[in-house]
């Protein structure tokens, strides 16, 4: 009996003991298998992007930036009166009860996202319902303060939070930090386990990114092309604004535009940078970079001539016209071929050049590739391959036949007012750290270098013709400052690439202020205006109001004195009729200059000015009465034969 009993309790004891032994080993070795088990049946992990970093400006304020919002999910095995809680949630939510019922109606699932990013308002009256099954996790939204501003650069986000175009798309990377994954805890009842109904991880940001636009100018560029738009019944228009020293990118603006924060309701025609996506025919603009390889090469000077057959000049079965009838003229020296913007005149200087030299200088100058701008969708336009006929090497030589972006044509124009470097356009300025604070400047990368800059400012000099009176630029001038810049009245190619849609044109002006020390580069064109074409009207006034603020916001002093920049001093009325106190007349047709170095002429009268000047040919203008302040161009530099030279001057 007794050794019965002793049987039956050891081997009591060997079963008990082996059950502690087998809970001892489940409960601290590690057992993948029961793992994986215990988590599939009391937690589940959703993947979530991490706090966005914010876009700003050159001065800090915020373009694009991440708020708090919070996102509703299901448990649908555990919530109860599944359609009365649908019907709740689709009216709260403005969902379709069919939506919200199918994402809880299923009580074999345990998760399933009813709606992402619900403002703080809606997720507490939803949690003041106490639903058991319905749970909040906070994630983050994207958020655009001003709405339209550069809404096409900047782009938008999807579902998911991940950059779909503009600086969200190409800037991803940097933008997104890391993902952050979550585990959604529940009891041994499958009811979520949760912190006053949300959840709430730590996980770094994504760096911040720093543009180089200067907000103010920005605005102040898409209401001017918004504002021609609408006066010209135009189709769109765009616009840029460069650093002339750098290219770095101040301004750039489509129109019409749209609110970022509704980037989903609006069309990608709309949608898309236009200043980097849509090639276009420039037409004149062009016409300098054809003369800049002419006196690169020596083969024309500013004073050479070019007969222009009066208008009309047949090429084999094809016949080039001027614009209209008031610019049908004879001889035209290529500074004046640039002022009244002369399509005989340009093309008789191609034909001269012939197809491989022009061709050269254009794609020196960048056009048919890409500029490399950090932005995405950038096409290279079209520059055709060699041989080029006469009638195409022509109207190459004026823009036709030919496509460019309007960056490319701003970049192209930046090199002419920086001395002759070709810079790539650059719109990050630097990114920042969040966790470290340390911010990464971007540099500055190397340009090439396409002119000597005296001959980037001979070019310069002749764009400043194209603004005086009777040019086709004098719209574009800005009150104390001279602006140098070139007309452009292209005729619009058909979508399917044969011939020219009738009656559509591109207008558009190229400049840049102040035309002796460029701060800006500017490019506008306004899309197929329907009231009037002609860039004189249409485009180069709003590159005078785009001018005009940036100097002025610059704090840039005028470089030019008329009578609204400075008080001259009063005289008596009859003498006062008789002083010309503002002028921009041609005092002098023909000065003589033994050295072709223009001396110090500061602070002489005009009567020592004449006496100082000996020998070589060159016109004199002045600008105001007494003694010279300042000259164009300034002391030391070269004067060239025919030029002119132009007396800033004013009273003691």
């Amino acid at each position: 009996m007794k050794t019965r009993i002793l049987i039956i309790f050891l081997g009591m004891l060997v079963l008990a003991s082996t059950i502690l032994l087998r809970a001892a080993w489940l409960q601290f070795l590690p057992n993948e298998k029961l793992k994986n088990l215990k988590n599939k049946q009391f937690q589940t992990v959703i993947t979530l992007p991490s706090r966005r970093g914010s876009v700003v400006d050159q001065d800090g304020r915020d373009l694009a930036m991440s708020v708090a919002a919070f996102s509703l999910y299901a448990d649908p095995k555990i919530i109860q009166n599944k359609k009365q809680i649908a019907r709740k949630l689709s009216k709260e939510l403005n969902l379709s009860f069919d939506f919200v019922f199918s994402r809880i109606k299923d009580s074999n699932r345990r998760f399933s996202w009813i709606q992402r990013r619900i403002n703080r308002s809606k997720m507490e009256k939803i949690e003041s319902w106490k639903v058991r099954g319905l749970s909040f996790v906070e994630e983050w939204t994207r958020v655009y303060p001003n709405e339209n501003l550069m809404s096409q650069v900047l782009g938008f986000l999807g579902s998911e939070g991940q950059g779909l175009e503009g600086i969200e798309l190409f800037f991803e990377e940097t933008l997104k930090g890391n993902q952050k994954k979550i585990s959604v805890k529940r009891d041994a009842r499958g009811r979520p386990l949760v912190s006053e109904g949300l959840l709430f991880t730590e996980n770094p940001e994504g760096h911040e990114i720093q543009l180089t636009i200067d907000s103010e100018l920005q605005y102040q560029l898409e209401a001017e092309l918004s504002k021609a738009v609408s006066e010209f019944q135009a189709v769109g228009a765009v616009g840029v604004i460069l650093d002339a020293k750098t290219s770095a990118i101040r301004a750039l603006a489509s129109a019409p535009t749209y609110d970022a924060n509704k980037a989903h309701n609006t069309s990608a025609e709309i949608r898309r940078n236009r200043n980097v996506t849509d090639f276009f025919e420039p037409g004149s603009v062009i016409k300098p970079f054809v003369v800049a390889k002419g006196l690169k090469d020596k083969i024309l000077q500013p004073n050479t001539k070019y007969f222009c057959e009066n208008g009309k000049w047949k090429i084999g079965q094809r016949t080039i016209r001027e614009s209209d009838a008031e610019h049908y003229f004879g001889s035209l020296t290529v500074s004046e071929i640039l002022a009244y913007s002369s399509n005989i005149g340009t093309a008789k200087m191609a034909l001269q050049m012939g197809d491989q030299r022009v061709r050269d200088g254009l794609k020196e100058f960048g056009f048919g590739e890409k500029t490399g701008v950090d932005l995405p969708g950038e096409v290279k336009g079209i520059l055709h391959a060699l041989p080029w006929n006469a009638h195409l090497l022509a109207t190459n030589s004026f823009g036709q036949g030919m496509a460019a972006t309007s960056l490319q044509v701003a970049t192209a124009y930046a090199a002419l007012a920086n001395g002759g470097v070709l810079r790539a356009p650059y719109i990050v300025q630097g990114i920042r750290n969040i966790e470290t604070a340390e911010t990464q400047e971007i540099e500055l990368k190397n340009g090439k270098r396409v002119l000597t800059e005296s001959e980037a400012e001979a070019m310069r000099m002749l764009l400043t013709a194209v603004t005086q009176k009777g040019a086709t630029g004098f719209t574009a001038r800005v009150s104390g400052f001279q602006v140098a810049g070139k007309t452009g009245t292209a005729q619009k190619a058909h979508t399917n690439g044969r011939g020219y849609k009738p009656g559509a044109y591109i207008s558009s002006f190229a400049g840049m202020i102040p035309a002796h020390k460029p701060e800006y580069v500017i490019y506008i064109a306004i899309d197929e205006p329907q009231k009037n074409y002609y860039a004189s009207v249409v485009a180069a006034p709003v590159f005078s109001r785009i001018a005009s603020f940036a100097v002025r916001k610059s704090g840039l002093a005028p470089t030019l004195l008329a009578s609204e920049n400075y008080m001259p001093q009063r005289l008596p009325a009859e003498k006062e009729k008789s002083q010309d106190l503002v002028s921009s007349e041609i005092l002098s047709p023909i000065l003589n200059m033994e050295n072709k170095i223009l001396p110090d002429l500061k602070d002489l009268t005009l009567r020592q000015v004449i006496r100082k000047i000996q020998g070589h040919e060159v016109r004199l203008k002045r600008v105001g009465s007494g003694k010279v302040i300042e000259t164009w161009p300034p002391a030391g530099q070269e004067i060239q034969a025919d030029s002119t030279l132009i007396l800033y001057m004013k009273e003691d």
